[in-house]
């Protein structure tokens, strides 16, 4: 059943029984009711009970029944609160700003309410924390719910085996992609039939690349639905969650450096291994007296084995699946700090001594050389397109397939399926 036939059954039961609370003899004198008669027959029986009280009796009965209908019914968050503090309320062992704080609830995050109690404060239990806060800061009903709107976050998981992505409302509107059954994506915003999901960030600008889905098909439903919320944090997990962080970056920024002085190394051993060869074949045509332009103009590097380039390739995943969790930063290059879809493979590849071109764009035409996708193998970069068909983003193959990519704001650098999207081309920078 959706949730609005849900909610108008609910408010029509809730409203015919709270006009048999309010008067039983007038609600008799009116007659039966039957379920289709809804919040119309209900309002028809409101306006003669209206004419029949005293008007202060009628209005009493008019705030309940709104009262009921915002707090009770229309929100289903009733027994959730969401802070609303502008940075985040201290969570405190009893209810007085004297006692121990235990915990903190940031803005946005949720919490169970457990007990309102005199005195402006209400017992809350909010993941592991529980405690007391001052009421003030807590949201509850429409306004909880319209703060969940814009701080939680809502998931669509693809129910069926492929899912047409198409960018409009409509299945007449031109699919722009399809996705795997089994793979999640951020929900920018759910509507009745339809659910608007993040497909990527644009490379060449800040907005958002997104989609629509069909929620059913008939009665199958092709999406499900899960909203995470925020909770509080004890202030011993916070300490420790700060402390593991700043390590963890601590070493990605040691071992990212470590990898490009190394890089720089390598990189100048070829130039003079490059400048001792080409002394050499210079020397060798001088006591020849001739010359050989296809002895001197050769650059490449030499050719790796095979065994030598899976190792590289391999070294290369390990290295990228190190960053994870790390921010999304447009135009960024940087893997500790943040950094876009094509930042982060350059800077993966250029951490190996390996120069690629900076946009998706670029790299999709000239890093490396092209690969069919049944040929893939880890560390090959995979491209994707946006609706018009311009390639916008880049990923990293990692095996399995799966890839690992600066996907979006919302979610940062993750792995995913690699045909999360339609795959445009596969590049091997690694020969």
């Amino acid at each position: 059943m959706r949730k609005d036939k849900a909610l108008k059954a609910a408010v029509c039961l809730a409203s015919l029984g709270l006009l048999l609370s309010i008067n039983s003899q007038t609600a008799r004198a009116e007659g039966r009711y039957s379920a289709e008669q809804g919040v119309a027959g209900i309002t028809y029986s409101l306006d003669n009970y209206y004419t029949s009280v005293p008007m202060e009796e009628a209005e009493a009965a008019e705030k309940a029944l709104s009262a009921i209908l915002n707090e009770e019914i229309l929100s289903p968050y009733k027994n959730l609160g969401v802070s609303k503090a502008d940075n985040y309320v201290n969570i405190r062992k009893e209810p007085t700003t004297e006692s121990e704080v235990v915990g903190k609830l940031y803005r946005g995050a949720a919490t169970d309410i457990l007990e309102w109690l005199d005195g402006d404060w209400v017992k809350i239990q909010s993941g592991d924390v529980e405690g007391y806060i001052a009421s003030n800061y807590l949201a509850i009903g429409k306004d909880a719910e319209a703060m969940f709107d814009e701080y939680a976050t809502k998931y669509a998981t693809v129910l069926t085996t492929t899912l047409n992505v198409r960018k409009e409302q409509s299945t007449e509107s031109k699919i722009i992609t399809q996705i795997p059954d089994g793979e999640t994506y951020v929900v920018v915003k759910e509507y009745e039939e339809w659910v608007e999901i993040l497909l990527g960030s644009g490379e060449n600008s800040n907005d958002n690349y997104t989609g629509f889905v069909k929620k059913e098909d008939g009665s199958t439903p092709l999406v499900k639905i899960d909203i995470e919320f925020n909770f509080a944090i004890s202030i011993e997990e916070e300490k420790a969650r700060e402390k593991a962080e700043r390590e963890r970056k601590e070493k990605l920024e040691e071992e990212e450096r470590r990898k490009a002085e190394e890089a720089a190394r390598k990189a100048e051993e070829e130039r003079k291994a490059e400048e001792e060869r080409k002394a050499a074949a210079k020397k060798q045509n001088a006591s020849k007296k001739e010359t050989s332009s296809s002895s001197s103009s050769s650059e490449s590097k030499p050719t790796k084995s095979s065994s030598d380039v899976a190792s590289l390739q391999q070294e290369i995943v390990t290295y990228a699946l190190k960053f994870i969790g790390n921010p999304y930063v447009w135009g960024g290059e940087s893997l500790t700090k943040g950094a876009d879809c094509s930042g982060f493979v350059q800077s993966i590849y250029r951490d190996f001594g390996y120069k690629i071109d900076r946009t998706s764009r670029e790299q999709a035409v000239g890093a490396g050389r092209k690969v069919s996708i049944n040929e893939r193998q880890p560390g090959d970069l995979i491209f994707y397109t946006n609706g018009s068909g311009t390639v916008n983003h880049v990923a990293l193959y990692i095996g399995n397939d799966r890839i690992v990519h600066a996907a979006n704001k919302r979610q940062g650098i993750i792995t995913s399926r690699y045909n999360y999207r339609n795959v445009y081309r596969v590049r091997r920078v690694v020969n």
